[in-house]
């Protein structure tokens, strides 16, 4: 049974850099709207590198998708040379790792999209960019995306990378659902696929899950991602996916609980408990790991919990689970005379004081609060099928 020992951490994690953003942005909009009207008169991209043709989608750190994207779809006949280098200075300064694409097109209105790339350490930061965004007549008809959005008419679309152009109508996706991890492991496969490398045949699948589903829901349901040269038997087409997914998340539609159980260090018996699915994506603001350990004072031989402590303990829970969208619970941990609290908090939203007082009040013992931060959620990834 695995107790997290940590330091107190309680730091706010807005970058001054976003609101410096705004600043810029309300001066700058009319000139990149100039800029996107009058055409391109940028460098070609170079081509995203990638280690691997096999990706699972729940621990992909980072992929570009500016230059994947950036011959697939140029609303306004893009940006010039300047304009991008400006625009990239300034999303840069909030965190070097981020990424941003441009859409829109003679129909839409236009949209500027900042995305970690699917790195969940920087999901918290692009959703702190977009609430900050300007709303109603000071967005001047933009519409702003922490995460890319899904967009099936560029399935239809051709894709260039590099000196090969894509016709996307020839994707085809294997799909093999999981419904013991809540995931579809995928198997994407384009005749062109025998023709080019493998950093390529990554940047088709990539771009074609993401006009899907959209950023956020391939973080959550997509597990494993295979590429093929010769096509999967009983392939579908990608306009299929979002029913495939469909299928695989509607009995999750409710908060549901894993139960385990194991052994203490000391060799008692432990419970284990632990939400799942559990997705970083819910909760984008929540960087802040919370750690609370509660003693109690009646067990039973084997130092689990009875009454009256087994009724106080989940009075104490009920009351984690009113913090709202501020803070989630994610896992429970019991054994020895103690149970953990592990969740995961919005730092900005004043919900630690919250937690110190309830934490406060623990009759049975003296409890404790322990934080750190973690906004890729990576301490919760042991207890995770």
């Amino acid at each position: 049974m695995g107790i997290f020992r940590r330091p107190r951490d309680t730091s706010a994690v807005t970058p001054p850099a976003i609101s410096e953003f705004w600043d810029w942005w309300a001066q700058a909009r009319p000139t990149i709207e100039a800029s996107l009207a009058s055409g391109p008169d940028r460098p070609e991209p170079d081509p995203a590198e990638f280690d691997t043709a096999d990706i699972d989608m729940s621990e992909l750190d980072s992929v570009d998708v500016d230059a994947a994207e950036a011959d697939a779809s140029e609303p306004g006949g893009g940006l010039s040379a300047e304009a991008m280098e400006e625009l990239s200075r300034r999303i840069h300064k909030i965190n070097p790792g981020l990424l941003w694409e441009i859409g829109g097109a003679e129909d839409r209105a236009p949209s500027l999209t900042v995305t970690g790339g699917g790195n969940p350490e920087l999901r918290g930061i692009t959703e702190r960019w977009v609430r900050a965004a300007p709303t109603g007549p000071a967005a001047a008809g933009w519409t702003f995306h922490p995460a890319r959005q899904p967009d099936p008419e560029m399935l239809g679309q051709d894709l260039i990378l590099g000196d090969h152009e894509f016709d996307l109508e020839y994707v085809r996706l294997g799909m093999r659902a999981d419904a013991d991890r809540a995931r579809v492991h995928l198997t994407a496969y384009h005749p062109d696929f025998l023709f080019v490398a493998d950093e390529q045949r990554i940047q088709v699948a990539l771009n074609v899950l993401h006009w899907a589903l959209g950023e956020d829901d391939v973080a959550r349901w997509v597990g494993e991602v295979s590429i093929a040269t010769e096509a999967p038997i009983d392939s579908l087409p990608p306009s299929m996916l979002p029913s495939v997914v469909e299928q695989i998340s509607e009995p999750f539609s409710e908060p549901a609980w894993l139960t385990g159980e194991g052994r203490t260090p000391r060799g008692h018996p432990a419970r284990l408990g632990a939400r799942f699915p559990l997705h970083r994506q819910d909760y984008p603001l929540c960087d802040l790991h919370v750690a609370i350990s509660v003693p109690y004072a009646n067990s039973n031989p084997d130092r689990l919990p009875v009454e009256p402590s087994s009724g106080a303990l989940r009075a104490f829970e009920k009351k984690l689970g009113k913090l709202g969208d501020r803070a989630v619970l994610a896992v429970r941990e019991t054994g020895d005379g103690l149970r953990v609290f592990h969740l995961y908090v919005d730092p900005d939203s004043g919900v630690i004081s919250e937690l110190d007082q309830l934490t406060a009040g623990w009759a049975e013992g003296k409890a404790k609060l322990a934080s750190t931060s973690d906004p890729g959620w990576k301490a919760l990834a042991p207890y995770q099928p």
